[in-house]
């Protein structure tokens, strides 16, 4: 299966999930410069409203393709440091929430090791209209199992490697991902590591995403989220400001 992105995929996917968001945005700056046809708006003001609104939605594109699109992200050389071994006996699990650009590169990354893959996706739980656009276009890796987030079908201290990428946040409830995470935390073997990837609700993503960075967590909410579900390691690594490479232990 090919595994190379096109350019500016990253961004092509960000309009295309989320264009009711650009639609929106796009629509109420129409609406504000008609609107000095009536008002008497200052100028001052109007140009600050209206940077305000490109800012809105020109940086996350802008980050977007820094992040998925130049950073090298989709080459998983960062996975280097973490160094995981691919052996026939290994066993790897990618976990996806219906939305699968990882699966395919792993599996060329770890070609000796099993993958098994997994899906989340609730069409009653998750309704976001990205999550639900992104669906329709997504890749399915062979055998993927589709799941809910209080079992995963594995054996009890049976799998090496869990890949959580960009997933884990579709989960909203606290006490959901939190019994998510201790079905991870039972299949994972002693010493296996679970690797989760995730933009933060800080500083650096406010700036890229504005009240969009809301749709993600906090690092404390996550390490809360960890230590509650029984994981004893929690190590954070910064893979570019806006977005954090997770390296947990049972």
């Amino acid at each position: 299966m090919e595994t190379k992105r096109k350019k500016f995929q990253g961004v092509l996917n960000i309009l295309s999930f989320n264009r009711h968001f650009y639609v929106i945005g796009i629509t109420a700056i129409t609406i504000i410069i008609l609107s000095q046809l009536y008002f008497q708006w200052s100028q001052a003001l109007l140009w600050i409203i209206i940077g305000l609104f490109l800012y809105g939605l020109l940086m996350p594109l802008i980050v977007s393709a820094y992040v998925y699109d130049f950073s090298g992200y989709y080459n998983f050389d960062w996975l280097k440091s973490l160094q995981l071994e691919d052996s026939e006996k290994k066993l790897a699990v990618n976990i996806n929430a219906g939305f699968d650009e990882t699966s395919y590169i792993l599996k060329n990354k770890f070609p000796k090791s099993k993958l098994q893959v997994f899906d989340f996706y609730n069409a009653e739980q998750h309704t976001e209209p990205a999550i639900v656009r992104a669906r329709k276009v997504s890749l399915t890796y062979p055998n993927t199992s589709q799941i809910k987030t209080d079992y995963i079908p594995l054996q009890t201290n049976s799998v090496d490697i869990i890949f959580l990428l960009s997933a884990a946040h579709e989960i909203r409830s606290f006490n959901e991902k939190v019994q998510f995470l201790k079905e991870c935390h039972r299949i994972c073997k002693p010493n296996g590591k679970l690797i989760m990837v995730e933009h933060l609700r800080d500083f650096p993503n406010f700036l890229a995403f504005s009240v969009g960075f809301t749709h993600f967590f906090s690092r404390k909410h996550w390490e809360t989220a960890f230590k509650n579900a029984g994981f004893s390691t929690f190590n954070e690594n910064k893979f570019t400001p806006f977005m954090s490479v997770f390296n947990c232990q049972p």
